[in-house]
């Protein structure tokens, strides 16, 4: 490592001290404001639990039930509190086992570093007990990351381990420590990094693109905004919403950028994406400035790309140059950190309402809540729908509370009806799609915003890839609100298989265990619903329940998600049934 291409700001100015590698880790964490990590130890990164075992007044360490629920819960943590989350494993397989937790917090932006041990440094190669190559490994699905091999290296690359994780468009990073390295001693200082040479985070806008947006904004008849998590992670929730009351332009988000605008703006139309509401998808491909902010165009937003928005002149709002034009060209780029790209614009652009064009989101919704939202949220059918249960949750919180989602049917319906006051309210695992994200990320959630409700809404399939995650709820209380939608089956799958594959249910169908019981077994407070006359007390009872508690609800088999988008079809195809 040269050690000029870092930019540093002192931290400590005192004289050095002599300390081994692992004490200099815990040294490097509590300079960096770390006050909580998650992991599971093992043989090759033992030194440095020795180390934390030492700092427990400092250090709080949440010995998660599997490696992959370390990084979820990291990230839950991130997301919620704005800071960086960290997990920590061993080598082998439990530097594998964080992969899927950093390839999910590389496409979601979240910032986390990870670290893990390795085999003493002369044996590396040797395929040594418990050696894998992470570093190779974890490199597609990493910001950055590296192996230290010499102590000497642990502040200087620990200091820039955070710097990029949280700066520009956040990610993971990884660290890899070979055990020498924690053995072996050096004169510890620690200096927090402020900039590496060749790496800029945040592009300086330009200023003429911000004027010609704004020229372009101003002639528009129908104007409209797609936002996404980079108002979230920019911390621009409000230039967002000063943006939009000032243009009077409608706007929707994607299931990441959810949140950053609360759910009953008047000018909030919903959410875009293959399940998104119906006005916000029919009618991109009808306005004629499309602001895209802080959002990547994925293909669950555009559908078929050759017909989406074609009509429009396409305004990209963008931290990370390598996404404009990735998927969709834009017409002006503007670059930059959004919070400063929509406070440059905002002065520059008129005094507005578009009533008329508004007013078409409103018609296209009284369409989807006539064939869609009203059998969602009122049911006449006998059997229970997951939009009651979340509608009920919305009542019980007075829409407040932090919603953690895994992935499926249930995903959606909640992301569709969730209701929020409050940004950074939906953790969710957007790009990858993890089955298995919520139950931990719902712990680091509420670890990091614990004066927060937190609930964790799952399905009966990813509940069961990390349920082993109870253990952690039951040993430190967590006051996690668990409520699970139990159809008996993998639901998106499954609805995929009835209407694309003439109903062949191929390995879809789940026989599950008792749930409460399980939960029971864990020492929490437990309860099911069957039936539509119990779900209001029972959701009452869990939100006013002091700890954790689960909830199981029974739903309708084999109830389909609406408006849905055919996989490779254009917006305008969305179907409401």
């Amino acid at each position: 490592m040269n050690t000029e291409t870092v930019k540093k700001e002192k931290i400590n100015t005192s004289k050095s001290i002599r300390i081994s590698g692992a004490e200099a880790i815990i040294h490097c964490l509590l300079a960096e404001g770390v006050d909580l990590i998650y992991g599971y130890p093992g043989g090759a990164i033992m030194p440095v639990y020795d180390e934390l075992y030492k700092f427990q007044d400092k250090l709080t360490h949440i010995l998660t039930r599997h490696e992959q629920g370390a990084t979820h819960a990291a990230q839950g943590y991130a997301r919620v509190s704005g800071r960086v989350g960290v997990a920590m494993a061993t080598s082998g397989p439990g530097a594998t086992n964080l992969v899927t937790g950093l390839a999910d917090a590389q496409i979601d932006s979240t910032p986390i570093v990870c670290i893990t041990g390795q085999v003493p440094r002369h044996l590396l190669g040797s395929d040594a007990f418990q050696e894998t190559d992470i570093v190779g490994i974890s490199t597609p699905v990493t910001k950055w990351n590296y192996q230290i091999t010499k102590a000497s290296e642990i502040p200087e690359i620990f200091a820039k381990a955070f710097y990029i994780a949280k700066s520009g468009r956040p990610g993971p990073v990884l660290v890899d420590i070979t055990k020498n390295a924690q053995f072996d001693k050096l004169d510890f200082t620690y200096e927090k990094c402020t900039g590496v040479r060749s790496y800029k985070p945040v592009p300086q806008p330009n200023a003429e693109a911000i004027s010609k947006a704004a020229d372009v904004i101003n002639s528009a008849k129908k104007p409209y905004i797609v936002w996404g998590q980079g108002v979230i992670l920019g911390k621009a929730e409000e230039e967002l919403k000063s943006f939009i009351e000032k243009t009077g332009i409608p706007a929707a988000w994607t299931i990441m950028g959810e949140s950053a605008l609360p759910t009953d703006h008047p000018l909030n139309v919903g959410m875009v994406g293959m399940h998104g509401n119906y006005g916000p998808n029919v009618l991109t491909n009808e306005c004629d400035v499309l602001l895209a902010i802080g959002m990547r165009f994925d293909d669950r937003v555009t559908g078929k790309l050759d017909t989406y928005a074609k009509q429009a002149k396409v305004i990209h709002f963008e931290i990370d140059p390598a996404e404009v034009g990735k998927n969709v060209k834009p017409d002006i780029a503007l670059l930059g950190d959004c919070r400063e790209t929509l406070s440059s614009l905002l002065p520059l652009v008129n005094e507005n309402s578009h009533h008329t064009w508004k007013s078409e989101f409103d018609k296209k919704y009284e369409e989807e809540y006539a064939a869609v939202i009203k059998n969602d949220l009122h049911p006449t059918k006998e059997g229970l729908t997951m939009g009651e249960v979340v509608e009920q949750i919305n009542k019980a919180s007075g829409n407040d509370a932090v919603v953690v989602t895994d992935v499926g049917q249930h995903q959606m319906i909640a992301c569709r009806y969730a209701k929020f006051k409050n940004s950074k309210s939906n953790i969710t695992s957007g790009g990858l799609g993890t089955m298995g994200f919520a139950l931990p990320a719902a712990i680091g959630a509420k670890q990091g915003a614990p004066h927060r409700q937190v609930v964790s809404i799952i399905g009966d399939g990813g509940y069961q890839m990390t349920i082993q995650e109870l253990g952690v709820i039951f040993q430190h209380q967590i006051a996690v609100k668990i409520v699970v939608l139990n159809n008996d089956f993998l639901g998106m799958v499954r609805q995929w298989q009835q209407l694309f594959f003439d109903k062949r249910y191929a390995s879809t169908v789940m026989v599950n265990p008792d749930f409460v019981k399980i939960a029971e077994g864990y020492h929490l407070k437990a309860n099911r619903v069957t039936e539509r006359k119990d779900l209001a007390s029972a959701v009452q009872e869990m939100m006013e329940f002091a700890g954790p508690y689960f909830l199981e609800v029974k739903v309708e088999k084999e109830d389909n998600v609406f408006p849905m988008i055919p996989s490779g079809a254009s917006v305008s195809d969305i179907r409401l049934k």
